[in-house]
């Protein structure tokens, strides 16, 4: 009689099973192939993805980050269709990754400014490895662009990490930009002195400079009389990389060359003003 009882319970068992999975059969089938044809659509999207990034010469490190938040967020909504289709409920999923986003979004503000503003850098590539640059109060040569920060190599063989956050949003000064850059020197000299003697001088020493270009020409005018004296403005166009030396020889030989003439270089005096 108990054998007789478990028996019929076993084949009430298999009925049922066999009755469910021959009806959800269909929707497990279906949710099988949405897998395989979505990992495959995913594949062949993150490959054409990469490929017009590429082709857009789109900095290496952007592509592959890119390609990685394209990749797992397709993955993220292929899981979600897949259980759909196997009729389990996909609202409460969602609402818990929404949740997530919105607490790592609040959590991470700091980091995702830096992170926004190190892909606008590589988008719009407003300077690049190798340009000597000068921005939030830091200048130096660029080593490194990160999605997060920038290294600059600063002339004493320091390494600053500028966040790409403060530095997209504030004023870049890109020194490698064009390949050609202008000295702005000024000297000051006596009223005592010829100030036609000086420019001469000045021009000359410019012009007899193999590193100075001829086109624009260099010029040298009276920017301003003070109290103490007269300043002139010396400006000489030279190429990026010799600008440096340029600059250096400029003030070497306008210094050997009034001394021989007898021209003293005028201090400046900074007039404090004193309040009543």
């Amino acid at each position: 009689m108990k054998l007789a009882a478990e028996i019929g319970f076993v084949e009430q068992y298999t009925t049922s099973f066999i009755k469910v999975l021959v009806d959800y059969s269909p929707k497990l089938v279906a949710a099988v192939l949405l897998l395989f044809v979505g990992i495959w659509v995913i594949r062949v999207i993150n490959k054409i993805t990469r490929k017009i990034m590429v082709q857009r010469e789109i900095e290496p490190t952007l592509i592959k980050f890119l390609s990685d938040i394209i990749f797992w967020g397709l993955r993220i909504v292929l899981f979600i269709a897949v259980i759909s289709k196997l009729g389990i409920e996909s609202t409460s999923f969602v609402a818990i990754l929404g949740a997530a986003g919105l607490a790592v979004g609040l959590s991470l503000q700091g980091s995702l400014s830096n992170f926004a503003g190190g892909m606008l850098i590589i988008l719009f590539k407003p300077f690049k490895l190798g340009d000597a640059i000068e921005a939030q109060g830091a200048s130096g040569t660029v080593i490194d662009i990160q999605i997060f920060v920038t290294q600059l190599l600063t002339g004493n063989n320091q390494v600053i990490f500028v966040p790409n956050g403060a530095l997209s949003n504030g004023t870049i000064i890109n020194y490698s930009k064009e390949e050609n850059r202008r000295t702005d020197l000024t000297l000051g000299i006596s009223y005592e002195t010829n100030i036609k003697t000086a420019k001469d001088i000045i021009t000359k020493i410019m012009l007899e400079h193999p590193k100075v270009l001829k086109l624009p020409e260099a010029s040298v005018s009276v920017k301003e009389l003070t109290d103490s004296g007269i300043k002139l403005a010396i400006r000489a166009w030279t190429k990026n990389d010799d600008f440096g030396d340029v600059t250096s020889a400029i003030l070497e030989n306008c210094k050997m060359a009034f001394d021989e003439a007898g021209i003293f270089f005028q201090p400046f005096v900074k007039e404090n003003s004193k309040g009543s």
